[in-house]
C-alpha cells in the first residue's frame, strides 16, 4: 500500500498536500496524525508544523497489476499469444500496452472489442474500495494511429460543416474516441462540437460558429 509523510501549517493543509501528491480523494486514504504542530509564541515563534502519515487503502500500483493480471488470462484464453507491458502515468491513469502479432481479433472492428476489453479490465481493477484506476488498453499502438485518423476526420468534418454552413455528425464513438476529436477541434474559432445521444449511439456533432 503506497504511503507518504507530509507536512503543513496545519494537519488539514498536510492531508491536502498528501492528497494532491497521490491523485487521490479523502475516501481513497486512511491519515495518521503524527503531529499536530504547534503556533509557537505570537502564532510565529517556535511555530512548528504538523506532520501526517497518509496511505492509500488500495494503490494504482497495485490496481494495474490486478488489471494486467486479469488481461494476460483473458489473452491466453483468446488464444493469443502476446505480452503485456504497464505503464502508470500521472494521478490514476495507466496504460496496458499489448504487444504481440495477429493482434486484429483483440482490437476487433473499429476498435470495438478492444473497448470491450478495457471495459472489463476497469471493472476488475475498480472492484476493490479505494483510488479509481483509469487504465486504457492498447494493442500495438492502434489507439494512436486510430487517434491521427480521427483527428484528420475531424478537420474535414469541421471543414464540410463551415462550408455548408449546419451541423455535421460523426458515426456514434466510444468516449475515448469522442474527446479526441473534441480535442482536435478545440482551437477552432468556428466550430463548436458537442455529443449526444445514449451509449452505444452518442456521437459527436460538430456545429459551425455563426458569424
Amino acid at each position: 500500500m503506497r504511503s507518504i509523510e507530509m507536512t503543513g501549517r496545519t494537519v488539514e493543509e498536510a492531508v491536502e498536500l498528501a492528497l494532491k501528491e497521490l491523485g487521490a480523494r479523502q475516501e481513497d486514504v486512511e491519515v495518521v496524525v503524527l503531529d499536530e504542530g504547534s503556533k509557537g509564541l505570537f502564532g510565529l515563534l517556535g511555530a512548528k508544523q504538523a506532520r501526517v502519515q497518509v496511505t492509500l487503502r488500495h494503490s494504482i500500483e497495485g490496481k494495474v497489476e490486478a488489471a494486467a493480471a486479469f488481461l494476460e488470462g483473458l489473452l491466453e484464453r483468446m488464444g493469443i499469444e502476446a505480452t503485456v507491458e504497464r505503464e502508470i502515468g500521472p494521478e490514476t491513469l495507466a496504460h496496458l500496452h499489448v504487444r504481440g502479432r495477429r493482434l486484429g481479433s483483440l482490437i476487433g472492428r473499429r476498435g470495438q472489442t478492444l473497448d470491450a476489453v478495457q471495459y472489463l479490465v476497469n471493472l476488475v481493477a475498480n472492484k476493490e474500495e479505494g483510488v479509481r484506476a483509469r487504465i486504457v488498453v492498447d494493442a500495438e499502438g492502434y489507439r494512436e494511429k486510430r487517434a491521427e485518423v480521427l483527428r484528420d476526420l475531424a478537420r474535414r468534418v469541421a471543414q464540410k460543416a463551415k462550408s455548408q454552413g449546419k451541423r455535421t455528425a460523426f458515426d456514434p464513438m466510444s468516449a475515448l474516441e469522442r474527446r479526441v476529436v473534441h480535442m482536435a477541434l478545440a482551437d477552432d474559432d468556428e466550430v463548436e462540437t458537442i455529443s449526444e445521444g445514449e451509449e452505444p449511439y452518442r456521437r459527436v456533432i460538430v456545429i459551425p460558429k455563426r458569424g
